[in-house]
């Protein structure tokens, strides 16, 4: 999971039409039945799945920036697990600091946002020319943590106004 901290949605600014979500997926359980069943079981930066239990918990704060869609997996009670799909697509990427989007998913490795345009009230956003990788709101990401716990979910920062803050060397890459 990646965070950026502390800036303000511009009045007037715009947001791209949101991305098309999908009703249900169907997937796979990794690992033997036997492993302990955690509240966030995702390794992709691009599709964070929460326990039924963390999706109650934020729905509400998290509707703005996207969609609950129910993952069904096999041997597993109907609903246990919801894929967040963060549909927001924002233009706030600072184009000359950052990296180029390397292939085959199109990851920043070295992210700048534009303050004034940093969409805070969402939860996650995607940016133009890397739709794949979420980023997340600092505020969001310390929600999570506290709610899932530290020992269960990584956190990279991709990017800060502080300048004694040091962003990950890798973020995306998992």
């Amino acid at each position: 999971m990646s965070s950026s901290k502390e800036h303000s949605w511009p009045a007037g600014s715009t947001r791209a039409t949101p991305l098309t979500s999908p009703s249900a997926r169907l997937r796979d359980w990794q690992g033997p039945p036997e492993w302990q069943e955690i509240d966030y079981p995702s390794i992709s930066a691009a599709a964070p799945v929460f326990s039924r239990r963390i999706a109650d918990r934020v729905r509400e704060l998290f509707a703005d920036g996207g969609t609950f869609v129910p993952v069904d997996l096999p041997g597993k009670p109907e609903g246990a697990y919801e894929l967040y799909v963060a549909e927001q697509v924002v233009d706030c990427l600072d184009h000359e600091q950052s990296s180029e989007p390397r292939m085959p998913l199109d990851e920043i490795e070295r992210a700048v946002f534009r303050p004034e345009a940093l969409p805070l009230h969402l939860p996650a956003f995607r940016v133009p020319g890397s739709a794949w990788s979420v980023h997340w709101n600092g505020w969001a990401a310390d929600l999570l943590c506290d709610l899932i716990g530290r020992d269960n979910l990584e956190l990279r920062l991709v990017w800060s106004t502080d300048p004694e803050a040091k962003p990950h060397r890798d973020p995306m890459g998992f």
